[in-house]
């Protein structure tokens, strides 16, 4: 399970089997729970300069509750 330095996302956990995203957030905590989320999004997110900007664009409002 990635840590990440991000002042918005503490950690993410993925798993492929359930396509289920955990994240960890800095100010909120956690976990919360994103589903139907694919592998590609998860390594997006784990490779991108600013985690909160990406979990915005691509995980917010597509994979929420």
């Amino acid at each position: 399970m990635p840590y990440f330095n991000s002042t918005a996302i503490s950690r993410a956990e993925y798993n492929s089997a359930t396509r289920v995203l955990q994240i960890w957030f800095v100010e909120s905590g956690g976990p919360y729970d994103y589903y139907g989320v694919p592998q590609h999004i998860f390594d997006g997110l784990c490779n991108a300069a600013s985690k909160g900007g990406y979990f915005n664009d691509h995980i917010r409002e597509q994979y929420g509750d």
